[in-house]
């Protein structure tokens, strides 16, 4: 499935260590975005160690899942994509 996982890290160290692991995942869309595929494995792997480095309440992290068709009617705006992103649109 496709997931979007986004996040609010307060600690610096903390932060990159999360995006270092999700770039291992997936794409980093924005600096605090990532787009990932996981099967329902590796999400919840991806959610225990998510939730084991994350200090409450100061940080926060969101995980959407996307379904097919909503992933790949995605809208870009801004700077151009990467070439793996040809299925979005860019305006």
């Amino acid at each position: 499935m496709h997931y979007a996982i986004a996040y609010d890290i307060t600690d610096d160290a903390r932060r990159n260590r999360v995006a270092r692991f999700l770039e291992g995942w997936g794409r980093r869309v924005q600096k605090s975005l990532f787009e990932c595929d996981f099967s329902p494995e590796e999400l919840q792997e991806v959610c225990t160690w998510l939730k084991e480095l994350l200090v409450l309440p100061d940080d926060r992290c969101h995980i959407y899942r996307l379904c097919g068709e909503c992933a790949s009617k995605r809208l870009a705006l801004g700077k151009d994509l990467e070439p793996q992103w040809t299925e979005a649109v860019v305006v």
